[in-house]
């Protein structure tokens, strides 16, 4: 794992290059080539150190498959509540595979070999890359972007962390989560043994129950597909992961902490909800890859230091006194960030408006989700007054225009050809050819609210997707047709 964590900044870089599809296909087939050497390497009786390099090689390859997935996710979804509804249901899907992996390789092993189990999952692996090779999206356009080095451009995803306050601070919540799951994997082995005096048998018990929680949680979390405080119920989420520890520490028996930690695990599933689905909102689409790079990364250290802590905890303060010092970090941190995860959940309401306003149009409607939050993050609001004119037949043009209220009187030579209201747009055509504006635009029959959408945001958005283009240009082509 550790070569991974070290290597994932720099492999997600090149999913913010390429297609992320690429990116899934590659690793896929790399893990399962180096997977399927390592079985031939283990049937041949090869050296231990031949098969840990192949499986370093392996799992560094698998790296960079969760943060391009994440990133790839928003293309291929048409709505904010599309993206959540998909996060959600990635949730049983991960606690399944968790659960029945190491049940087949458990089985496989007890009547084969390791090599069995190594080549199992290269076949797992490559039909993980021909799936995804069935995929069909079309990428974000990648405009006037600086190409650096990797290593430059993996950097990115720790400035882009450091600058979104918003996205920080919902990467630094789900942190505190990983920080305490790393001191959980060694207090619960310290408090079945020395409070529950359950042994061993406790502890898989015990490790079951937060895994239990978290397929229930996935399952619940469905709920929230159309929720409108995601940043909220991730703090919930993070929570969850302190307050069990409490009451384990003030209730030190078996059945009572089987239940707490099924909390903890219904927590791991509202923080995956909130972390998944907020920051390809709050993240421009070319960084999204190597921001979810650096988290994967800040996790796998955050875990080993939560592990490596909680030894000096119990020696510290004993067991009781260790869980509650572990307990109250995840609580005590959501107290004191909770105004800021309201204010994401404004910022995302608002943000909702606008997306809707922009989906009414047609033009705009075939956008993915990237495209349509670049939009929407970008729209500036606008109140025209009765009679006052929005645009003039003649002069440059240099936005777009949607209608969110009132009505729009478009004239040519000073004689009325139309009239749009809500859920239309207008001015797209003297930024689709190189002319000026074609006819003239006033607010009409009482004050007009608009969004302004400027020429620089408009068109990499709408020529970047070809549905937005195929529409675009039948709009373009029916005005023709009418003016002619």
């Amino acid at each position: 794992i550790a070569p991974g964590a070290v290597l994932t900044p720099v492999a997600t870089a090149l999913a913010d290059r390429l297609p992320r599809d690429r990116i899934l296909i590659g690793a896929g087939g790399l893990r399962a080539v180096a997977t399927a050497a390592a079985a031939l390497a283990a049937a041949l009786g090869a050296p231990a150190p031949v098969i840990y390099a192949l499986a370093v090689v392996a799992t560094a390859a698998f790296t960079v498959v969760r943060p391009a997935h994440k990133a790839l996710l928003p293309a291929l979804s048409r709505s904010p509540q599309e993206l959540t509804a998909t996060t959600v249901v990635r949730g049983p899907i991960d606690s399944a595979g968790t659960l029945i992996g190491p049940l087949v390789a458990a089985v496989v092993l007890a009547v084969a070999s390791p090599a069995a189990v190594f080549a199992i999952v290269a076949v797992a692996s490559a039909a993980s890359a021909f799936l995804i090779s069935r995929v069909v999206y079309e990428p974000a356009p990648r405009l006037a972007v600086v190409r650096h080095n990797l290593l430059r451009e993996a950097a990115a995803g720790f400035a882009v962390m450091a600058r979104s306050s918003d996205a920080r601070l919902v990467a630094a919540i789900a942190l505190a989560q990983t920080f305490t799951r790393g001191c959980v994997g060694v207090l619960l082995v310290v408090l079945a043994i020395d409070q529950l005096g359950d042994g061993a048998a406790a502890v898989g018990w015990l490790t079951a129950a937060i895994g239990a929680g978290a397929v229930a949680g996935s399952l619940g979390a469905g709920l929230l597909a159309d929720a409108r405080n995601l940043a909220r119920w991730e703090g919930v989420g993070v929570a969850l992961w302190g307050v069990p520890l409490l009451l384990c520490a003030a209730l030190p028996s078996l059945l009572p902490a089987l239940l707490f930690l099924t909390a903890a695990g219904v927590g791991s599933a509202l923080v995956d909800v909130g972390l998944f689905t907020l920051p390809v909102r709050l993240v421009p689409d070319e960084l999204q890859a190597r921001f979810f790079g650096v988290f994967e990364s800040l996790a796998c250290v955050s875990v080993a230091l939560g592990s490596l802590l909680a030894p000096l905890a119990v020696d510290a303060f004993g067991v009781r006194g260790a869980l509650v010092a572990v307990g109250l970090v995840c609580p005590s941190l959501i107290l004191l960030v909770w105004p800021g995860l309201a204010r994401i959940d404004r910022t995302m309401v608002a943000r909702e408006d606008v997306v809707r306003a922009l989906r009414a149009v047609p033009l705009l409607r075939p956008l993915p989700v990237p495209a349509i939050e670049w939009l929407a993050n970008h729209a500036v609001a606008r109140t025209v007054p009765a009679g006052a004119t929005v645009v003039r037949e003649g002069e440059a043009a240099e936005a777009y225009f949607v209608i969110t209220g009132g009505r729009v009187r478009v004239s040519r030579h000073r004689r009325k050809i139309r009239t749009l209201g809500p859920g239309q747009g207008f001015g797209e055509i003297a930024l689709l050819r190189p002319t000026k504006r074609t006819a003239t635009a006033a607010a009409y029959g009482g004050d007009l609210q608009l969004y302004v959408l400027r020429r620089r945001d408009f068109l990499p958005a709408v020529t970047g997707f070809r549905p937005a283009t195929a529409e675009a240009e039948a709009r373009v082509a029916a005005l023709d047709g009418a003016r002619g």
